[in-house]
């Protein structure tokens, strides 16, 4: 008896382990606009190598989507051959960041676009054909929308598609304006906006793709190459460490069948998972237009600095 109870301890803790491996968490990196412009305290080499070292450190690759005509000079082919060699995937994310819903961008200038920045990055050893659209936006109508889908995949490409959405780029204006005002000011409070403002964001999203799809997706967080990522990426991490997530490459999440997906929603884009959500019609009181931007975060931020500084 005591023998046969041992072993099914033993399976049910194996059983458990397995469980718990396969339902934890799981977060890969992004990073959108790699750009050559100095950024708060920091010149572009400064912020750039900052964020390869935190990469480094944790160990994991990132996918970098690059905006053409921000790296479309000497100092951009530096960065790009630098993330090249650090084995990180470099991806299309047009070449003028248009914005495809407004009625000057049609599909020919929106397709003539992305072949502008495929022919700048194709020829890395970690070119990767994956597209993200510029602001997520994939277009407001059926034309739009279903024929761009089908000029990429002619192309042999897939969707980049960001599962967590946040708003980092906001914070890091913010940040950056208060620099030139103030070069010596402690940037404290906007580490811990940024820290739990992307965190909860997080959480939602899981919350939202386990909802979905009845498990934890492999997960895309869209970032930027920006000054307050050169900063704090690193304590972020940890963060998500520190509470279960597991850390993993772009390239093992971009394999997750939730990639596959081309949810029927007008206007289309956002995350994969709001998308997913909005197609069924189920989760409207947990849904806003955008599901990210400034307005969500301008009062809140504004209150913790007021807290901070006064």
């Amino acid at each position: 008896m005591y023998k046969l109870s041992a072993v099914l301890i033993l399976i049910m803790t194996i059983c458990q382990s397995i469980y718990s491996q396969e339902t934890k968490p799981q977060l890969s990196i992004t990073i959108d606009d790699p750009n050559t412009e100095n950024s708060g305290n920091l010149t572009w080499m400064e912020k750039d190598d900052a964020i390869l070292e935190t990469l480094d450190k944790h160990g994991i690759k990132a996918a970098l989507f690059v905006c053409g005509k921000r790296i479309n000079s000497a100092e951009g082919k530096v960065l790009l051959n630098k993330w090249n060699e650090k084995g990180h995937m470099i991806c299309n994310h047009s070449y003028s960041h248009s914005y495809y819903h407004s009625k000057k961008i049609t599909p020919e200038v929106f397709e003539n676009d992305f072949l502008r920045c495929d022919s700048i990055i194709n020829g890395y050893s970690g070119y990767s054909k994956l597209f993200r659209y510029p602001y997520l936006k994939e277009g407001d109508t059926p034309e739009k929308r279903d024929g761009f889908r089908k000029f990429m995949h002619e192309k042999g490409y897939k969707h980049g598609y960001v599962t967590i959405d946040a708003s980092d780029w906001y914070i890091d204006s913010r940040a950056v304006d208060t620099l030139k005002v103030s070069p010596a000011l402690d940037l404290t409070p906007y580490k811990e906006y940024y820290i739990t403002h992307i965190y909860n964001r997080a959480m939602f999203y899981d919350s939202l793709a386990v909802k979905l799809t009845g498990r934890h997706i492999k997960h895309t967080l869209l970032l930027h190459h920006n000054f307050i990522n050169s900063q704090f990426l690193g304590e972020l991490l940890i963060h998500f460490e520190k509470n279960g997530w597991e850390l993993i490459n772009a390239s093992d999440a971009f394999n997750d069948e939730v990639f596959t997906e081309e949810p029927d929603i007008l206007p289309a884009g956002e995350s994969i998972i709001w998308a997913l959500a909005k197609e069924t019609g189920n989760y409207e009181n947990v849904l806003r237009y955008p599901g990210e931007d400034s307005e969500y975060e301008e009062i809140p931020l504004n209150n913790l600095l007021k807290t901070y500084y006064k």
